[in-house]
């Protein structure tokens, strides 16, 4: 295989993994943020190193993070319960 065709595959699987995120990110945001928030609650655990932790906060959903800690479904992440 020629490195310009290899190049062109390369290209084109990016922009389907790109098109393929911006449809679920559009069509499925409840079961996305869900699957984030089961991704990112292990990593965020006490005893875990700082890159997990990092990992963890950078694969939370924006607004779930209240006092370093992952909110409810129910919590609008404003802090004010607390």
């Amino acid at each position: 295989m020629d490195a310009s065709l290899a190049l062109q595959y390369a290209i084109i699987a990016v922009a389907v993994v790109v098109s393929a995120w911006v449809v679920v990110k559009k069509q499925f945001p409840g079961p996305l943020r869900k699957l984030r928030i089961a991704l990112a609650l292990p990593l965020l655990h006490g005893g875990r190193a700082r890159w997990q932790h990092a990992l963890g906060r950078w694969i939370a959903p924006a607004g779930s993070l209240v006092n370093g800690r992952i909110a409810g479904s129910d919590c609008g992440g404003c802090d004010g319960c607390g």
